[in-house]
């Protein structure tokens, strides 16, 4: 279970992100929202341990995050960032592959294993094609199937984090990338994930943490944090705020 304490984060005399204390719990999704510029990315960075807390404690399990070594981080803890970018002509499979690499659990196992997390990303059809000749969406994709590969299948004790997966995607693959998430979440694997699209978290995420200038203003159930008064207050938007007529979740319409 990953673990933050009254974190805090500066840039020069700036305070960029303070007060944020949260459990990432095992099969949870956990969307974080908020406007540009109001940490999302930044938590992200902390949370990886690619950033240090000015002050606060990032733990995994019962250790703090920073006393974990490389590898034993890296078979535990799998991080998607906002772009990912590669400038050699690596067929498809062996971006995914090197998901694998903190492993040791032979090719034999490691082919099955990048199948897999190929057929979960929806990218199995690019299998054999150079990563240099895919679009954008589908190198994205193609990362995504990497991070899932280094922790599959997914289970308690692992976490995912995931800065802006659907970005460049379109509406169909950004619904199956977030179900592929959603399933690796059901196995038991903790995943907190960034997004910009309202109604894609209160479809996919148990719980939404929404930022605003750097501190929390929610952390509750979709239903709780996705009502018309806190979307206003963070983003300025006026909405309507109705249940889906099928899902029962909450269902953001601007006004």
């Amino acid at each position: 279970m990953l673990r933050v304490e009254a974190l805090q984060i500066r840039r020069g005399r700036k305070s960029v992100l303070a007060d944020v204390s949260l459990d990432l719990l095992p099969g949870e999704v956990l969307g974080v929202l908020g406007p540009n510029g109001a940490g999302k990315s930044t938590l992200l960075g902390a949370l990886c341990g690619e950033l240090h807390p000015d002050q606060g404690k990032v733990w995994l399990d019962q250790q703090e995050l920073k006393s974990w070594s490389g590898s034993q981080r890296a078979q535990r803890l799998a991080v998607l960032p906002q772009t990912s970018t590669l400038d050699f002509a690596f067929r498809v499979e062996e971006v995914v592959g090197m998901g694998r690499l903190p492993h040791q659990t032979g090719r034999v196992r490691d082919d099955e294993i990048v199948n897999a997390a190929l057929q979960a990303a929806d990218v199995g059809h690019l299998s054999g094609r150079s990563y240099l000749a895919l679009s954008g969406g589908e190198r994205q994709r193609v990362h995504l199937a990497r991070v899932l590969a280094q922790l599959w299948p997914g289970e308690a004790g692992q976490t995912l984090l995931l800065d802006e997966p659907t970005s460049m995607l379109d509406p169909l693959h950004q619904h199956t990338t977030l179900q592929a998430i959603r399933s690796f979440a059901d196995r038991g694997a903790a995943v907190l994930v960034i997004l910009h699209d309202l109604n894609l978290a209160a479809r996919y995420c148990d719980r939404i943490l929404l930022l605003e200038d750097g501190r929390p203003h929610a952390l509750d159930t979709p239903a709780e944090v996705l009502r018309p008064e806190p979307l206003k207050a963070v983003f300025g938007l006026d909405v309507l705020v109705q249940p889906h007529p099928e899902r029962g979740h909450p269902l953001i319409i601007t006004r």
